[in-house]
């Protein structure tokens, strides 16, 4: 265990998170997704793993540590809901009031249809999977940067 650091955040996990740079994408996915199979065509090169029983829990435990980048419009991203991709289901809401509470309201998830979703994925630096068993738990995270102190 480490102080001020989430005991949800394993060795793997923290090394993906450090090592990732400006621009890189994470993808934290449900229990549905095909994690095994995506995760060996991304930069880990296999699927990570949180022990949080949600996408919500799993998202206040990265987002204590990972900065959303500013630089482009949606650097949090949804995976959208077939037929209705209108439609905010209850994981998806839980999630944004994740991204609300470490990086603010102005973070507003953005949308990506499921196939390219999977597309993404694959070209992300990682996939984390999650305990989440509710269908379209699935999320695309941006990496920013920490500006210099003073």
């Amino acid at each position: 265990m480490l102080k001020n650091i989430d005991p949800l955040l394993n060795a793997d996990l923290l090394h993906a998170l450090q090592s990732m740079g400006h621009g890189d994408v994470l993808a934290i996915v449900d229990t549905n997704f095909p994690s095994d199979s995506v995760g060996r065509e991304t930069v880990v090169g296999q699927a990570l793993t949180i022990a949080a029983p949600t996408a919500a829990r799993a998202a206040e435990a990265i987002l204590s540590v990972f900065p959303l980048d500013t630089f482009i419009p949606e650097p949090a991203r949804r995976m959208e809901v077939v037929g209705s991709p209108d439609e905010r289901p209850a994981v998806q809401q839980e999630f944004q009031a994740a991204i609300d509470k470490w990086e603010g309201p102005q973070f507003k998830l953005g949308n990506v249809e499921r196939y390219a979703f999977y597309e993404e994925a694959k070209r992300a630096y990682a996939v984390v999977q999650t305990g989440e068993r509710r269908f379209y738990g699935c999320f695309l995270l941006t990496k920013g940067v920490i500006p210099p102190e003073g």
